[in-house]
């Protein structure tokens, strides 16, 4: 899985598309609800279903980073899929607090 900045991916049984923002440090397969997530540009394989143990779902324009690999990618377009890395779920960053400006 050749995941550069830039690339495009999208879940093989959901709605979920990303972009990577950074690559990972190490070698990483990333998934979207239990599956391997597929180029853009390829067609949804068939009878497959979200996994239940991740249908948390993933939120357009939130960033999703893992520390132990590196990869963060931005979610473009939301669904009921997980991001996970290896089965391992993956968490939304959170916004970095900006001064107040008194």
């Amino acid at each position: 899985m050749d995941l550069k900045p830039g690339s495009r991916w999208k879940s093989a049984v959901c709605d979920v598309e990303v972009v990577v923002v950074k690559p990972p440090k190490t070698e990483a397969t990333l998934e979207c609800g239990g599956y391997q997530v597929i180029p853009h540009a390829e067609g949804k394989p068939e009878g497959k279903a979200i996994a239940e143990d991740f249908a948390e779902g993933s939120a357009a324009g939130k960033r999703y980073a893992d520390e132990e690999t590196g990869l963060e990618v931005l979610c473009t377009k939301a669904g009921k899929g997980t991001l996970t890395i290896g089965g391992r779920p993956i968490g939304a960053k959170e916004a970095k607090k900006l001064p107040a400006s008194d």
